[in-house]
Formats: structure tokens, C-alpha cells, sequence
């Protein structure tokens, strides 16, 4: 069944019945506006997945997309600390889409949510030339982690993983897809297609206290690190050794496909891990990892990777890219 066979409403009606509700929801899918209870401030941020630029449907089932979707707003939310409550989402796409597509979509939205007990809670349909995804986040915070935060003497700690992301689209560029390759490296691959942000374990970090800055790693390590030294004014170098222990499968995709693993840890985009800023003298919270050191201040935000000017900015940028 396509899409073009169906009204709008009979569309809705299908993925509402797929897709989880806000446990603070008042009125739900279905009225002009859905609404929410918010006991403190609230968060808010706004991703958009473009087919052909962010996911290619020959690489992507429609699951993979709507879980995609769903995890890179979850982080974002996480990243300031703020527990994510709803998901309001608004899909483009073209008349002859399949409703099953649409229904994988959902699921993989769902999934992707129902840990949190995040819910997918209004948004809106349209008929485009190609798939086009916005998505709304709204999350609940009492006090939001800023990128601003760090200060020198503070420790660099990361969460989740470093350069699968890009090894695993590496991997699908060159021909290969989750049924051909070995189970180590059809991993990389999952990783890229459905990211597995470590929100849990970020949101209970965010709890401790120690944390004085933090941001998810969406556009390469080093990019995005830059960004917390830029705004908080400090130098960050990166302990080279301590990125060693991310190499796992990264090793042998890049022997694959002659590729630079080392590139991939530095400026691979799309894990959706975690990095912070946290005080010496707390104990690293679970989950995390110290990657680096806050070492002195610096006007223009500083980073090096060893002691050494890393001599690329690295990392994804949508205009430059």
C-alpha cells in the first residue's frame, strides 16, 4: 500500500498507533496543539534529515531512519542535562512512498524512545519530492550544562564510541552493507545507520554534579571539542593513547578499505557520544572515560591532540562538506 491510496488522517491514525506518547502528556496526538506538563525549564533544539544528504534509502530501511532521527535529537537533549520528554516530528515525502516505510519508521522511532519513556507527542505530514525529517525535541531541565563551563585543570572525559560512525559509512560507500562483511565490521556499519548514544549513562553523569561542560559528538571529535574550548576559552589537549583504546574493528576497516583509522577517531561524525568537562578532584562518573585535560586558559579556544596542533578542523560541516 502507498501512501497516495490513503488520506492524510487515515495516515496519522496508522503511525499514532505505532508511536509512544509523553508520560506528562495533557492532550495528546490529535487537537491542534499536543500538550505538555513541564515541572522545570525546558529545553528545546531542532534537527533536520535530508534523504541523499543525512541517509540514502538503498543503504537505509526505514527503521534505520526513524531511529536515526530519534537518537541524534535524544542526545542533543541529554547533552544540556535535560531529561527528554516528547518528540514532535514532521515527515516530507513523496505520493508513492510505501505506508509500510512509513510504519518501519515509526518503529524505529518508538525504539529508539521507549528506554527513556520518551514519547512522539503531534507534528505534521506534507507530500515533497523527497523524503525530508524535522525534528523536535522539548526536554525537561533544572539546571542546563553549557558548552562554556570548562576551566583549566579540569579533566576531558568522554562516553560511547569514537570513529564508527564514519568507518561504518566508509564501509557502505565501498560496496559493502550489514549481510556482507564480517560481524565486527557489519557493526561499524549498524552504528552509522541506527547510533547508539550512551543517553542513560550521560544523564546520570549530568546528575553528579561534577560536570562543567558537556556536548554530544556529532561532527568529529575534534570539532566538537573545539567548540567547548572556543566557548569556555581554554586549551584541551586530547591524550593521543587514551584514543588507542577506541581502535577496535577501526583497525581492520581501515586496512580494507586503505583508510586513515586515525582520521576516523579525530573527525568521524555520527557516533552521538558524549564528551565533558568534569573536576579533577570528583570521581569519573560511570560510563565515561578521561580522554584529555583542560590545560590553560585561551582566548580563542585551543586543541591539540598530544601536546600537538591537530592541523585539520576536522570534523563535518554541511556548507564546507
Amino acid at each position: 500500500m502507498r501512501v497516495n491510496e490513503l488520506s492524510e488522517d487515515e495516515i496519522i491514525a496508522k503511525l499514532v498507533k505505532v508511536l509512544p506518547q509523553a508520560r506528562n502528556i495533557v492532550v495528546p496526538s490529535g487537537d491542534d496543539c499536543a500538550v505538555l506538563d513541564f515541572p522545570h525549564k525546558t529545553a528545546i533544539s531542532v534537527d533536520l534529515l535530508n534523504e541523499n544528504v543525512h541517509f540514502r534509502t538503498d543503504w537505509s530501511t526505514g527503521y534505520d531512519v526513524g531511529y536515526r532521527a530519534a537518537t541524534q535529537n535524544l542526545a542533543d537533549s541529554v547533552a544540556m542535562g535535560a531529561i527528554p520528554r516528547t518528540l514532535a516530528v514532521g515527515i516530507a515525502f513523496p505520493a508513492d512512498t510505501e505506508m509500510e516505510w512509513l510504519l518501519d519508521f515509526a518503529r524505529g522511532m518508538r525504539d529508539a524512545c521507549e528506554p527513556l519513556e520518551v514519547g512522539v507527542d503531534g507534528g505534521d505530514l506534507v507530500r515533497g519530492e523527497y523524503i525530508s525529517i524535522s525534528v523536535t525535541v522539548l526536554g525537561d531541565v533544572e539546571t542546563p550544562i553549557l558548552r562554556s563551563g570548562a576551566r583549566p585543570g579540569d579533566l576531558l572525559i568522554h562516553a560511547g564510541v569514537i570513529g564508527r560512525g564514519m568507518a561504518g559509512m566508509a564501509l557502505l560507500e565501498a560496496g559493502y552493507n550489514r549481510e556482507n562483511v564480517e560481524p565486527d565490521l557489519s557493526a561499524l556499519i549498524d552504528d552509522f545507520l541506527r547510533p547508539k548514544p550512551p543517553l542513560e549513562i550521560a544523564l546520570n553523569a549530568a546528575k553528579t554534579g561534577c560536570l562543567t561542560a558537556m556536548m554530544d559528538v556529532s561532527d568529529g571529535l575534534i570539532k566538537d571539542t573545539h567548540r567547548i574550548a572556543r566557548r569556555s576559552r581554554v586549551w584541551i589537549d586530547i591524550d593521543e593513547k587514551a584514543l588507542r583504546n577506541y581502535l577496535g574493528p577501526l583497525g581492520k576497516a581501515a586496512g580494507r578499505l586503505a583508510a586513515d583509522r586515525r582520521l576516523w577517531l579525530c573527525e568521524g561524525g555520527e557516533d552521538h557520544g558524549f564528551i565533558a568537562t568534569m573536576k579533577a578532584n570528583a570521581p569519573v562518573p560511570d560510563g565515561f572515560t578521561v580522554i584529555g585535560q583542560v590545560k590553560a586558559p585561551d582566548m580563542n579556544g585551543r586543541v591539540s591532540v598530544g601536546g600537538a596542533e591537530y592541523a585539520a578542523a576536522g570534523g563535518w560541516d554541511h556548507f564546507h562538506n
